[in-house]
């Protein structure tokens, strides 16, 4: 058998917000609770397990990568329901997508202050575009 991603579990101030926020932003769904997690799972199988805590929280980095007409769909979404969104993780470039390896890329927040990405190409696959520093204004962004 080869090695494969499975779940990871995301720590959150209240699991049902966190995992229908993302839920609402990617179009996925949430699962059925299991114990203490309620998963939402990506189209390649895996889950992110979010759990209720009460105990300070490090914010963690989840990507997700999705097509042209997804990411449009995603963008849409954060804009529409007035989510900050930055061209970077650092929050540098706010109310921009960044343009990637000849992708677009977007970040944003989710409600424990995770860094969540949305992008449609993965990293190095055009090497002759750069990585950062291309960003494009988005109309009606926070």
């Amino acid at each position: 058998m080869s090695v494969e991603f499975n779940h990871t579990i995301v720590l959150s101030r209240d699991r049902e917000k966190s995992a229908h926020f993302l839920a609402s932003i990617l179009g996925l769904e949430v699962g059925e609770p299991a114990g203490v997690f309620l998963p939402v799972t990506t189209a390649n199988g895996v889950t992110l397990d979010f759990a209720t805590v009460d105990i300070d929280i490090p914010t963690q980095h989840y990507a997700f990568l999705v097509s042209e007409d997804e990411f449009d769909t995603i963008l849409a979404r954060l804009v529409e329901d007035g989510i900050p969104i930055h061209a970077d993780p650092h929050g540098r470039h706010p109310r921009r997508i960044n343009r990637g390896d000849g992708g677009r890329g977007v970040y944003f927040a989710d409600p424990s202050g995770h860094g969540m990405e949305a992008f449609t190409r993965p990293y190095g696959s055009d090497p002759a575009s750069p990585l950062n520093g291309v960003t494009e204004d988005v109309p009606g962004a926070r």
